[in-house]
């Protein structure tokens, strides 16, 4: 059985990870907010924030396979088929098997996808500015590069 100091000395540091003063937790908590905020911003365009991580990659490079897409997004082939046929369907993106490897699925953006590129990336911008509002851009940039350390600490 511990004693009242050591007791004492593990509360101390165990209140730095309970929740809701843990970093986890307002991690989760920032990313709630952000995806419900910018939901709202996408519901009008009838858009998920999944569907614009899946065309971000398409706007950086047009023809991914599925599988490198899964890749960036660190995403389960499922949950990114379904989003995929969604996409398909709305006349986003289209499918077609690659010309030197027939099991391989590439994703093109359609003009309608491509379109969205002049669309949505402003409107991702001014929720951005709106989270970090009063916060300088070197400590963004720290806040970044941080988050990319971690990410990759776990990864």
């Amino acid at each position: 059985m511990p004693t009242p100091f050591v007791e004492q000395k593990l509360s101390r540091g165990w209140q730095e990870v309970l929740a809701p003063h843990g970093m986890g937790y307002r991690i989760k908590l920032l990313s709630q907010l952000l995806a419900r905020k910018f939901q709202e911003r996408l519901d009008p365009y009838g858009l998920t924030p999944f569907h614009w991580v899946v065309l971000c990659c398409l706007w950086q490079e047009d023809g991914l396979a599925t599988s490198s897409i899964g890749e960036k997004l660190q995403q389960v082939g499922g949950t990114l088929t379904g989003v995929l046929d969604r996409m398909e369907q709305r006349g986003l993106v289209r499918r077609e098997r690659d010309t030197r490897d027939r099991r391989v699925w590439r994703i093109w953006l359609t003009d309608a996808g491509r379109e969205l590129k002049f669309v949505l990336p402003p409107i991702a911008e001014e929720l951005r500015e709106e989270a970090f509002q009063g916060i300088p851009d070197t400590q963004r940039q720290l806040l970044s590069e941080t988050l990319d350390l971690a990410i990759a600490n776990l990864s």
